[in-house]
């Protein structure tokens, strides 16, 4: 039989580990569980008819900031990219080193806009999709 722990003990634990090992973890809890850890839309609408106008709305405000090229210096980028993220620089790394990859997901437009100039100012290529 396993040993239970507590709440506090397993955040813990949590805590110390790096960014791309919580990130598999939680990939590992999806796949075993069949559930996913994104956030769950708001209320429904109130009719069927303004449904669709809502959609396109929550659709427009949030978007995801996708690197495209990193352009002719990478360490910039990577600095921009751990920045925004709060990776380390082995994550950051592997992010800026795969592109085309998303940096960001599901952030306002505000905040995407802005992540966009900056990583447009060190060099890179960047879209909002």
């Amino acid at each position: 039989m396993a040993t239970k722990i507590s709440a506090e003990d397993w955040i813990e634990e949590l805590k110390g580990i790096s960014v791309l090992e919580l990130s598999e973890r939680i990939k590992a809890l999806e796949e075993e569980f069949g559930v996913s850890a994104t956030a769950v839309a708001a209320a429904a609408p109130a009719a069927a008819d303004d449904g669709a106008d809502d959609e396109k709305e929550e659709e427009a405000s949030t978007v995801d900031v996708v690197l495209t090229e990193i352009g002719g210096q990478k360490v910039p980028v990577i600095k921009v990219v751990r920045a925004a993220t709060g990776l380390g620089l082995k994550e950051a790394k592997a992010i800026v080193d795969e592109a085309p990859n998303a940096i960001k997901e599901g952030v306002e437009r505000e905040e995407a806009d802005k992540l966009k100039a900056e990583l447009e100012e060190v060099g890179a290529s960047v879209e909002l999709k």
